[in-house]
């Protein structure tokens, strides 16, 4: 027979991993853009020329290799064998057909997928810091480094102050009293002074 609370404590896990299952489901699917269909309502009209032939195959590889895909991620769409990457790459020369200039369209699908889709996000907002932080990280440890060695080179310049003899005593007059009756005990030295000394 079943304990009365044993499927009470199981409803909340089952309810979390209903929940996480059905949240998490359209975040591992990329979406395909999702602009209206009409380029010209997110970035207006074209304001390249149409381009055709080999120009235009080139271009849209050009175009194409700046623009992150969203499957593959490690990727840009030009080299991408994914599917959603060749359509990526055919709209990208659609646009081109049409008139659209390099900005444009790198606009356009940054509308669709976010800032994330461009190889080599704009230098603006907290992308400053995506360019510059590493420079910083670097400066900021070649003037730790520079500092540590500074500092040692110092050190090493520093005369080395003598060290004392057995018979020197600390300047304080308790800490000495301790130290005499240390080496009184440990080398049986009358009054914790050596003998020649005590003459």
């Amino acid at each position: 027979m079943r304990h009365p609370g044993a499927s009470l404590r199981r409803t909340p896990c089952l309810a979390l991993i209903a929940a996480t299952a059905w949240l998490g489901a359209p975040l591992a699917i990329p979406q395909e853009p999702s602009a209206g269909g009409e380029p010209s309502r997110v970035v207006g009209p074209p304001r390249g020329s149409a381009l055709a032939g080999e120009a235009l195959t080139a271009r849209a590889e050009e175009v194409a290799g700046l623009l992150r895909c969203p499957v593959c991620q490690g990727l840009s769409v030009a080299d991408s064998p994914a599917t959603m990457a060749v359509n990526m790459k055919a709209q990208v020369k659609d646009l081109l057909a049409r008139g659209y200039d390099q900005e444009q369209i790198l606009v356009y699908f940054e509308h669709s997928y976010g800032e994330f889709v461009r190889l080599e996000p704009p230098l603006r907002g907290v992308n400053w810091l995506v360019w510059l932080g590493p420079v910083m990280a670097l400066a900021a440890g070649a003037a730790v480094v520079a500092w540590t060695l500074r500092s040692r080179r110092r050190a090493a310049e520093e005369p080395l102050a003598p060290l004392p003899g057995p018979d020197t005593l600390p300047d304080d007059p308790k800490l000495a009293r301790h130290v005499r009756r240390v080496r009184e005990l440990a080398y049986g030295w009358p009054h914790g002074r050596p003998p020649e000394s005590s003459s």
